[in-house]
């Protein structure tokens, strides 16, 4: 029995070692092996982590189809007050144009002639009914390319066509024509991809020429390819012969990014169209001015004609192509000498750009008009000229002249076989003009060789020598009024007035100048004998140029 109470307590633990072993609890018998059972087949779960959930995808507002270039195209409706060479002017007249979005944040781009000058924009956005402001952040005149920011943000976008753009390529026009608020495309190829760029209006390296019809309206739009990436910027259309043009992607992209920054390129601030009649007269004609630009610091206003920037006539071959030359050739806050004509009162005003604000120009007639009116005596027409523009043989002289002066001589200035320089002349009659005084003409040359070898102060004496020298050829004939200071943009220098010459008691004007760079001379001699001749002394003075490049 001792032995059995020994032995118990052993027992016991051997018993439990089974149980203990399988994770139970302290019960015996068949309800521990259920529990145990249950443990084993139910894992236990896993440990707490703090993975964070997934952020939702992006999703890109980029166009990536043709169906979908619509969401990204706007129309532009500008207001404003616009003057038109033909209709005068249109008082808060809407015009209207495309534009198309290049961001999401509402960047956009049209055409500088769709809102240079506008008061204000509207731009109507795809799946809207009303429309959005929108402000200019930057513009070209000579690209013909704008920037504007619609107001808000969250837009349908365009991207840039990747690739070379071939002659071939389907395009197609996505716009606004005619100033139809229903969208419309049109589809075509490229037919030139290197097009002549030179306008009415801009002056463009080069274009895309194609056949995706273009109408009003569809300036500033999108040209597109069949995944809706921009090929160029529509801008131009020959409508008889159904050519189109676009600003080409590479030309477009270079401006764009610094037109989005808030800068102006290759712009005084005017929406201007080159011009010219058959009386020779050529220039930039102004339909609206910026405000604040150069321009309208000057004192340029709608209806004006540049006639001349830095002593270049402009629009002389129908494009702004010299007037952008400039433009390009300078920092746009340089200063400027320009002359304007004001229309509406035909004066002549010159100023500066960046500089001195327009005055009107020097006036012989306002000068000199009462001597015309006390000391001619010519019954001759007083009746006002038409007027054109003349050449020397050598085409680096050019003058406006009336186109009743029609004999013309351009040869030399002086002897032939050892010139002083080029000249030209013009006269009804040059014989009558050369031996009496009572046939109206002028004589205009320039010399490099009266200048050579002179230090600047002895070229700056020049033109009182050369008025010396000259004042025994009228004394005889004239009475000597007297000799007074001449400076225009160009040139300074000094003239003489000679009155009461001859029998026909006509005026004589002797004008000798220098360019600011003391370069060359210039003698400028006019016959004045009806009252007529003042307007043509005014037109000669104000056009006389000497080509130096």
């Amino acid at each position: 029995m001792k032995l059995k109470r020994q032995l118990w307590p052993l027992l016991l633990v051997l018993l439990l070692l089974p149980a203990l072993a399988c994770g139970g609890g302290a019960s015996s018998g068949n309800n521990n092996r259920t529990d145990v059972t249950q443990v084993t087949d139910t894992p236990p779960p896993p440990p707490a982590t703090n993975t964070p959930e997934p952020e939702p995808t992006e999703v890109s507002l980029a166009v990536n189809n043709l169906q979908d270039v619509r969401k990204a195209v706007v129309q532009i409706i500008a207001q404003g007050t616009f003057r038109d060479p033909a209709e005068g002017f249109q008082y808060n007249a809407a015009g209207a144009g495309t534009g198309f979005i290049i961001d999401q944040a509402g960047i956009a781009v049209t055409n500088n002639h769709v809102v240079t000058g506008a008061a204000f924009l509207q731009v109507y956005v795809y799946g809207e009914s009303q429309p959005r402001n929108a402000r200019v952040l930057g513009v070209s005149e000579c690209s013909d390319l704008a920037v504007i920011d619609i107001d808000g943000e969250g837009f349908n976008y365009l991207e840039w066509y990747v690739g070379n753009i071939d002659v071939g390529l389907d395009v197609y026009t996505a716009g606004f024509p005619l100033g139809d608020p229903e969208y419309t495309l049109t589809r075509g190829i490229v037919s030139k991809a290197r097009a002549n760029g030179e306008t009415s209006w801009a002056s463009v390296d080069y274009v895309i020429e194609h056949d995706a019809t273009i109408n009003p309206g569809n300036s500033g739009g999108p040209l597109v390819d069949l995944n809706g990436r921009v090929v160029g910027v529509n801008y131009a259309g020959a409508f008889r012969v159904s050519q189109y043009f676009a600003i080409a992607r590479d030309e477009a992209i270079r401006v764009i990014d610094q037109l989005r920054q808030g800068r102006d390129v290759t712009s005084i601030g005017v929406n201007g169209t080159a011009v010219g009649n058959d009386e020779g007269l050529t220039g930039i004609w102004v339909a609206s001015v910026k405000s604040g630009s150069p321009a309208d610091n000057v004192g340029i206003q709608p209806g004006d004609i540049i006639l001349s920037l830095e002593g270049l006539i402009l629009g002389v071959d129908g494009t702004m192509a010299d007037y952008c030359d400039i433009l390009r050739s300078r920092h746009l806050t340089d200063v400027m000498k320009v002359k304007v004509l004001r229309f509406d009162t035909e004066q002549v005003l010159e100023g500066q750009l960046n500089g001195l604000v327009l005055e009107q120009s020097f006036s012989f007639a306002a000068a000199v008009g009462s001597e015309v009116s006390s000391s001619s005596g010519s019954s001759g027409s007083a009746t006002s000229y038409d007027y054109t523009i003349i050449t020397d043989s050598s085409g680096l002289l050019r003058v406006e002249v009336p186109t009743n002066w029609n004999d013309v001589d351009g040869s030399a200035w002086g002897d032939a076989n050892d010139p002083l320089g080029v000249a030209v002349r013009a006269a009804p009659n040059l014989n009558s003009w050369r031996n009496t005084w009572s046939t109206p003409g002028v004589f205009f040359g320039a010399s490099l060789d009266l200048l050579d070898g002179l230090s600047d102060s002895e070229r700056r004496e020049m033109p009182d020598a050369v008025l010396d020298l000259d004042a025994f050829d009228y004394s005889a004939s004239c009475t000597y009024d007297g000799r007074y200071d001449y400076t225009d943009p160009v040139y300074s220098g000094k003239y003489d007035l000679w009155t009461k010459c001859g029998d026909a008691d006509s005026l004589y004007i002797v004008l000798a100048v220098l360019p600011e760079d003391l370069s060359y001379f210039v003698l400028v001699n006019v016959l004045i004998v009806t009252e007529a001749d003042l307007d043509a002394l005014d037109h000669i003075l104000d056009s006389f140029i000497v080509v130096t490049n």
